[in-house]
């Protein structure tokens, strides 16, 4: 996966994305948790948009992301609305030297992008790492139902003022598994140049994760659909799973 040439348009590509949305979740599993939070990492943090948010709301931030490109934009953001954060470029796979945090969160199913058994373990277990004993973690993923049925062997297509895009979405072999095909024309005084992405994502059943967060030393504490904070409404239309756990003491 690469974000090179992306990260300079990643935000106007994304800029009805609910970010609102993801830091008010955020929020509402802290207040609900019950749990002291001062600190979090944002894994996978992008342009941080997500982690200025919280930066806002009063914690310590941490942003991760494998793009140097997207941290300097992120960096960028955070001096203009004078914001403190920390940026590291850090693969998840291999994540380290970050320690007692009470929180991690990984959103805009970044995890899908692990795409190898092997790997996501590692990756939990990197997670586990940097908390505290009986620290949260929330993610979110594409839903099974919504990748077969709604993303795989689809075309999208968006044409705007200063950009276009044609997105294919092909289904891989694996279940749960898919290739984005990514085409971008940008304007640029008067001129259009072409990019073009290839991004590999993979999503699993729940339980699966359940698993693998527990062989980590998770406890699962949420399993919530859609942004919304409620135990166990999962249903054929969600689209976005959110896993939260919390990191045993023991």
């Amino acid at each position: 996966m690469s974000y090179h040439q992306m990260a300079h348009y990643y935000d106007l590509l994304m800029e009805d994305a609910p970010y609102d949305k993801w830091a008010s979740f955020t929020e509402q599993i802290i207040q609900l948790s019950g749990k002291k939070v001062e600190s979090i990492v944002d894994l996978g943090c992008g342009t941080g948009q997500i982690t200025t948010r919280l930066g806002k709301s009063g914690y310590r931030m941490i942003g991760v992301d494998i793009s140097s490109d997207m941290l300097s934009v992120a960096d960028q953001r955070a001096n203009a609305e004078n914001i403190s954060a920390q940026w590291l470029m850090q693969d998840l796979r291999t994540l380290n030297g970050i320690e007692n945090q009470d929180m991690a969160v990984s959103y805009c199913d970044v995890l899908n992008y692990v795409t190898e058994v092997d790997e996501l373990r590692a990756v939990f277990k990197n997670i586990a790492a940097t908390l505290k004993p009986n620290g949260l973690f929330i993610f979110d993923i594409h839903s099974l139902n919504h990748v077969e049925n709604n993303l795989a062997n689809q075309t999208f297509a968006e044409v705007r003022d200063t950009i276009s895009s044609i997105w294919f979405c092909l289904e891989g072999e694996r279940p749960g598994e898919m290739y984005h095909d990514l085409t971008f024309f940008v304007e640029d005084d008067g001129q259009y140049a072409r990019f073009d992405e290839w991004h590999h994502q993979r999503t699993f059943p729940v339980d699966f994760y359940e698993r693998l967060l527990n062989d980590a030393g998770f406890d699962i504490h949420l399993i919530s659909s859609d942004f919304l904070p409620e135990n166990d409404n999962i249903s054929g239309e969600t689209e976005r799973i959110f896993i939260t756990s919390v990191k045993r003491s023991e």
